[in-house]
């Protein structure tokens, strides 16, 4: 009974041993094994698993039996072979704790990103790993870097738009006297054609005329950017669609002509009340995505089609349809959320279709997209007809009244080429032309009067800002007849500035018509 006794003590003492330490438990081993949520395996260095916990199939998908039948590297991503490989050889070199992130293919096909920590037995040939999933982890880095990346973009685009807007500025000084020079210039060849060869000055007249419609286009590309490069400001007027479908055309045209054919199907479509650049805007940005939609290399064979329209509400319609691959369905309810873009990394901020719709819906319009896979995309964009359906007619405005009297006109420009054409234009009254405003109140101190003084805005040493306060000063009347002539790239300044003055002012490049006609009404 005595021995039995002792056998009893031995046994308790054991399981007593096991209670308070569960290394010395396989069968506890094996429980944390089977419960643990962590991908949890064994493996032969030769490359096969002998055995995975149930948490692979949960995450993987993969049974078991398929998991212990297929080889390792089987099941790996193929960019991640040779990293996983190299890891293997540092564990049969007797390395004792390896770490490596790779991932494993899914039975549907997809991938996860898993996170290891790996020991190994050399002398048994086997090695003992834990994974975690972390492509949760994984794809909220990536879309975060991606993130930041379309921000870094969307940055670049701010600053290209305000590079856009000082070389539409620098472009025009020079752009205004090219054209008011050419458009002289055929007037003379004009007046000079009675008493010369006529087929030398026909020819004459049209090379100039062939350099004015050249320089004609640059007016419109500068305009373009001028239109495009506003950011913050808005002014809505009445307006017909189509001049801002072309804008957005003559813009995004080096786009499309490599793609495909560019085709205008121009219905008729009521007024509406808009801001003209933010509605190019809009078509700017419709144009070249269906543009970049289609691949170079085939321009005859696809098509880029605009639409215009007036719906069954009354409202103008403008459709810009491209015969790209189209867009998947579960992709067109995002379309256009901030920052979603199918274009990669780089080709696209997943800026343009949102801000496309917040201008609309801004404007109390709309936007919708129709596609389908391998036979294109359609977005269609609607807006509100305005209260009064009338522009005014240029052909209405009365003629330019004949040249009276011989006016005394003042230039103030920093660009001696400006004033030189402005001087050739009002070549029938007497034109002084100075460089700095500086000289300019100099003379007009010492009691020189002017009809009319057109100033520059922007101006180096003294602006003509400064320039106009100080005539202002000194003398209200003159300070009236002071007319701005503007390159584009207003600072916030001047535009405070000129919303503060009713002064008139003209755009570079100007039209000698214009210029001569506004100096008549200061002489009246």
């Amino acid at each position: 009974m005595a021995g039995m006794a002792g056998e009893f003590d031995a046994e308790g003492a054991r399981l007593e041993h096991e209670r308070r330490d569960p290394r010395s438990s396989p069968e506890d081993l094996e429980h944390l094994f089977e419960l643990s949520l962590d991908l949890l395996c064994i493996s032969g260095l030769d490359g096969y698993f002998r055995r995975v916990n149930p948490s692979w199939s949960r995450v993987l998908g993969w049974s078991e039996e398929e998991f212990l039948s297929t080889p390792v590297f089987d099941l790996l991503h193929p960019d991640d072979v040779e990293a996983t490989a190299a890891a293997r050889a540092r564990l049969r070199d007797g390395v004792p704790l390896v770490e490596l992130t790779n991932r494993y293919r899914c039975k549907d096909g997809t991938y996860r990103w898993l996170e290891w920590r790996s020991v190994s037995s050399v002398s048994r040939g086997l090695v003992y790993a834990a994974a975690r999933d972390i492509t949760a982890r994984r794809e909220a880095e990536e879309a975060q870097a991606g993130l930041q990346k379309r921000l870094i973009a969307a940055d670049r685009m701010a600053s290209v738009g305000t590079l856009a807007a000082g070389v539409a500025h620098e472009i025009n000084s020079p752009l205004s006297y090219v054209l008011s020079n050419l458009e002289v210039a055929i007037e003379e060849v004009r007046a000079l054609a009675a008493g010369s060869p006529p087929g030398r000055t026909n020819e004459l007249e049209d090379m100039l005329r062939d350099a004015r419609e050249g320089a004609e286009r640059v007016r419109k590309i500068v305009r373009g950017l001028k239109t495009f490069s506003r950011a913050d400001e808005e002014h809505r007027s009445v307006m017909d669609l189509r001049p801002a479908v072309e804008l957005a055309i003559n813009m995004a045209y080096n786009e499309i002509r490599h793609r495909a054919r560019l085709v205008k199907d121009y219905g008729k479509t009521p007024l509406v009340e808009a801001d003209s650049g933010r509605l190019g805007q809009v078509f700017l940005n419709l144009l070249v995505n269906a543009a970049q939609a289609i691949p170079e290399g085939d321009a005859d064979g696809n098509e880029i089609r605009i639409l215009t329209s007036t719906d069954h509400a009354g409202r103008a319609v403008v459709e810009i349809r491209d015969t790209g691959p189209g867009i998947p369905e579960p992709l067109l309810t995002r379309i256009f959320d901030p920052f979603f873009t199918t274009k990669p990394i780089g080709l696209g901020t997943g800026l343009g279709l949102s801000i496309c719709h917040s201008i609309l819906t801004a404007m109390g319009g709309e936007i919708s997209v129709h596609s389908a896979v391998g036979r294109g995309t359609t977005f269609r964009v609607a807006l509100q007809p305005a209260a009064v359906q009338r522009l005014p007619d240029p052909s209405s405005a009365a003629p330019a009244p004949p040249v009276g009297r011989r006016g005394d006109v003042l230039v103030v420009d920093d660009d001696s080429a400006v004033g030189m054409a402005l001087r050739r234009i009002l070549r029938d009254h007497e034109v002084t032309v100075l460089t700095s405003a500086r000289e300019a109140l100099a003379l007009m101190a010492s009691g020189r009067r002017f009809d009319v003084i057109f100033s520059d805005l922007m101006m180096p040493q003294m602006t003509g800002i400064d320039f106009y306060r100080e005539v202002a000063r000194r003398s209200a009347d003159d300070a009236g007849r002071i007319v701005f002539v503007t390159g584009g790239a207003f600072t916030p300044v001047a535009h405070a500035f000129l919303d503060e003055v009713a002064n008139e002012r003209i755009e570079k490049p100007f039209a000698p018509a214009a210029v001569r006609e506004l100096v008549q009404r200061f002489l009246k």
